[in-house]
């Protein structure tokens, strides 16, 4: 069986300890800090490494040109830039830990690419509903300088999360496949309920379809499909979905890193932490259904990324498959 990555926790809420701020209903959410607290983003991607994540992702997700531009008064190029700087953070934290630590296995920077619809501030990215009128030649270009400038300054693999509908995601495998050809990367989908990514497509189905199109690509660095964003209570049934029938020399190899299970509500913020199941009880079905990369979204901190880390080391000692 191959080794299972843990990746880092819920960035914007392990950087509140560090802020001590309410980051929640920011248009630049915690990219903001990027900006006026970089100590802290830096901080936060050690507290992750600290808790024993192999993978640590850019706090890029809501960092676009225009997102700087507007909210911030900067100029295009200043807005490249800090996403520039904001990715030497993660190496900068990644150089004290492996400074610091005798450790076996490198972690690796990820860069977060979050969906189209992160920057309209409008819930888009919850819902997908952009795909009736913007075109896959728009999310790509409006994809591309965030890629470029990360990958400029350097990232072991590209996540392409939150994805809301079928259509930026198959937008986006084709992008990756013409202009980035030697870069790996993940797919994950915003889901709505056990069965439908927010657009209302079917997950299996459209799962399914993007790694079996990128094997008709000729495209080996989409290295996992998944999940992230979600109830943890929807993970079970969408990734059995996909795996259950599958021969285990043909299961697709998925990535899930979900919410706390706490529920945000506009008027009243996040509620039901006192309710919330640990996340590392649900590890041991989701690596028998095939999860090789598992970490926490949305009200997840290092506290949770640690004892995910200890799950998996209880459950197969040593150490990681290399991508």
């Amino acid at each position: 069986m191959d080794r299972v990555v843990v990746l880092d926790g819920g960035f914007s809420t392990q950087l509140a300890v560090h802020v001590g701020k309410h980051i929640d209903g920011d248009p630049l959410w915690s990219a903001r800090f990027n900006a006026t607290n970089p100590n802290a983003v830096y901080k936060t991607h050690l507290d992750f490494l600290e808790a024993g994540a192999d993978y640590i992702m850019t706090n890029t997700y809501q960092a676009s040109v225009e997102g700087y531009m507007e909210f911030l008064d900067l100029s295009e190029d200043a807005g490249l830039q800090l996403i520039k700087s904001t990715v030497k953070l993660a190496h900068k934290a990644r150089a004290r830990y492996l400074a610091e630590n005798n450790v076996r296995e490198v972690p690796l920077i990820v860069a977060s690419i979050g969906p189209y619809g992160a920057h309209l501030n409008d819930g888009s990215e919850y819902t997908g509903d952009y795909a009736d009128y913007v075109s896959p030649d728009t999310i790509q270009k409006w994809h591309r300088n965030r890629i470029d400038a990360c990958l400029e300054v350097g990232v072991d693999v590209l996540g392409i999360e939150t994805i809301p509908c079928k259509m930026e995601a198959e937008a986006m495998l084709e992008l990756m496949t013409e202009e980035y050809p030697t870069v790996k990367f993940w797919m994950s989908f915003q889901c709505k309920d056990v069965g439908h990514i927010a657009r209302g497509e079917n997950f299996a189905e459209t799962a399914i379809h993007l790694w079996e199109r990128a094997r008709q690509l000729e495209n080996d660095n989409l290295i996992a499909v998944g999940v992230n964003c979600v109830h943890p209570s929807f993970v079970t049934p969408l990734l059995k979905a996909v795996n259950e029938n599958r021969p285990p020399a043909d299961r697709i190899p998925l990535i899930v890193y979900p919410n706390s299970g706490e529920v945000y509500s506009v008027e009243t913020g996040w509620f039901g932490k006192e309710s919330c199941i640990p996340l590392e009880s649900y590890v041991p079905k989701w690596i028998e259904l095939g999860a090789r990369f598992i970490g926490g979204c949305c009200r997840t901190n290092a506290r949770d990324i640690k004892r995910i880390k200890q799950t998996v080391e209880s459950l197969q000692p040593g150490s990681l498959k290399a991508l």
